[in-house]
């Protein structure tokens, strides 16, 4: 600490001391290789190509350096207590999905980068996810009163011992999420069925995952790449279809890699993932297809359930009432360290007024300069 020095300096001089975006981003993608036995290289160049389109898809292809950021803009929320978060945690991270008696569900359907965090740490890349889709006119709402209503779904949630979204029961809660309106994608399967097959390469490990989650284990299936998400571009993702009593079913195969929180650390080779616990441990009703075995994560593929876009949902949706539903999802998912929840309450009450608010918008500011900077 330099006497005298506002903590805005004291921030930049130790941002400054940091290395850069593109040394941490060449120092990610090494780890990553060396985490990994495949990594699709022409999926890191479309990563970065899409990087440079807009800040949210920059923000949520870069996690690995918020993780190196955000303790420097706001260390005093570093030392908030730990749950297993999300890591990753933006507006786009919500999807939909069937449980075991066929209802739908709504909440996180990525925890690629879970792990041990203070509960903090989600808030704020929430928030900050919001402001910089707002300035992109995909959300309306102020900066106040989306912290607000994350922070009120939170702490009610936190408080009330977990809500899970069954959307199916709860309709008119659904047509306020903006939900209902989204209409399934007439071409779903058809662009399923269009991907081109693999020719070999299809991992005999990735093939025993896969048939564990057929509803018959000899079921023949096409088996074809898919490019998807951001975050994870680069990591293996194969597609199994198949004909079953008549209709498409398909199941994604995901090749995980440890969270980037574990590369921070200078952490390689076969480290624990967290995704299993993260999905079990919280206030939730299971997707029975999503399921982790080995080094793959295998999911159900249908038009009801996949990750949603923000920019899908219809404008007749209640902003406040969707953050607030964000912000108590969040908490479900830290609720699976349940031996944390006073102490998270406790500190909740001893934050200054505005202090989420604040948090996003110095997060914000810092997400834009580097990609301006990156994409220049």
């Amino acid at each position: 600490m330099v006497p005298g020095a506002s903590a805005a300096n004291q921030n930049r001089a130790r941002l400054k001391e940091m290395m850069t975006l593109k040394e941490a981003t060449t120092s990610y993608e090494e780890w990553m290789r060396a985490c990994c036995s495949t990594v699709i290289e022409s999926d890191l160049q479309y990563k970065h190509k899409q990087m440079r389109k807009d800040p949210y898809l920059f923000l949520r292809g870069t996690y690995y350096r918020w993780a190196q950021v955000w303790p420097e803009v706001c260390p005093e929320l570093t030392h908030a207590p730990k749950v297993l978060g999300v890591g990753d945690l933006h507006v786009g991270s919500f999807g939909t999905w069937r449980d075991s008696e066929g209802r739908l569900c709504w909440g996180v359907d990525d925890f690629d980068e879970c792990y041990p965090l203070p509960y903090t740490n989600d808030l704020v890349r929430l928030a900050t996810s919001v402001r910089i889709v707002t300035r992109a006119e995909q959300l309306t709402i102020s900066l106040k009163d989306a912290c607000d209503a994350i922070l009120e779904g939170y702490a009610e949630t936190l408080k009330r011992g977990g809500s899970p979204f069954i959307l199916a029961e709860r309709q008119q809660y659904l047509e306020k999420l903006g939900i209902d309106a989204i209409k399934p994608p007439n071409n779903f399967w058809e662009k399923l069925s269009h991907l081109p097959a693999v020719r070999g390469g299809f991992p005999p490990d990735a093939a025993k995952a896969l048939r564990s989650t057929l509803p018959e284990p000899a079921l023949k299936c096409k088996i074809a790449r898919r490019r998807a998400g951001t975050g994870s571009l680069g990591q293996e993702r194969f597609v199994g279809l198949a004909q079953w009593k008549g209709a498409w079913i398909a199941r994604e195969l995901k090749a995980l890699l440890p969270s980037s929180s574990v590369w921070l650390a200078g952490k390689t080779g076969d480290t624990e993932s967290y995704y299993q616990e993260a999905i079990t441990s919280a206030a939730r009703s299971l997707d029975p297809y999503q399921t982790i075995s080995g080094r793959w994560l295998t999911r159900r593929l249908s038009p009801d359930s996949n990750p949603i876009d923000v920019a899908d949902l219809s404008k007749q949706r209640d902003e406040a009432k969707l953050l607030c539903a964000m912000g108590a999802e969040a908490a479900n998912v830290h609720l699976g360290r349940k031996k944390q929840v006073s102490a998270i309450q406790s500190h909740l009450r001893k934050q200054k007024a505005k202090w989420l608010h604040s948090a996003a918008r110095a997060m914000a500011k810092s997400v834009l300069d580097e990609w301006k900077e990156y994409s220049s």
